[in-house]
C-alpha cells in the first residue's frame, strides 16, 4: 500500500491489518502505537509487540527479545533504500513505482 510522505504510518495500519495472514505475534514499529490498532490486533487473536511511544502514559506489554526478529524486515528496506529512485520516490505513478522495487529488489537479492 502506498500512502503520501505527509501521512502518518497508523492511519493505513488498520486497512493493512484486514490482510493479515495467520499468526500468533505481530511486529510492528513505534509509529503504530495506538491503541485502536492494538484492539483491532487483540480482537484477530493476535498478540502486538509494538514498543510503546515515549510519551505513552501507560506501557503496554512489550519484549524486546521478540522484537529482536524484526530487524530482518528493517534490513530488507534499507537494501532497497540503498537505490535512489527507490528512497526519493522519483515516479509518481504507483504502477511504475512498484515496478522500480521489484527491479531493485531482484537485483541486489540476485547479484
Amino acid at each position: 500500500m502506498l500512502t503520501g510522505g505527509n501521512i502518518a504510518d497508523c492511519t493505513a495500519g488498520a486497512t493493512l491489518l484486514e490482510r493479515l495472514p495467520d499468526c500468533d505475534i505481530l511486529h510492528a514499529d513505534k509509529g503504530y502505537d495506538a491503541n485502536q490498532l492494538r484492539r483491532q490486533v487483540e480482537d484477530k487473536g493476535v498478540m502486538p509487540n509494538i514498543p510503546p511511544k515515549a510519551n505513552r502514559k501507560w506501557k503496554n506489554c512489550f519484549s524486546p527479545f521478540l522484537y529482536r526478529n524484526r530487524n530482518a524486515i528493517e534490513r530488507m528496506f534499507c537494501r532497497l533504500k540503498d537505490f535512489r529512485r527507490v528512497a526519493t520516490r522519483y515516479d509518481r505513478n504507483a504502477v511504475n513505482y512498484l515496478a522500480t522495487v521489484c527491479l531493485a529488489a531482484t537485483v541486489s537479492y540476485w547479484l
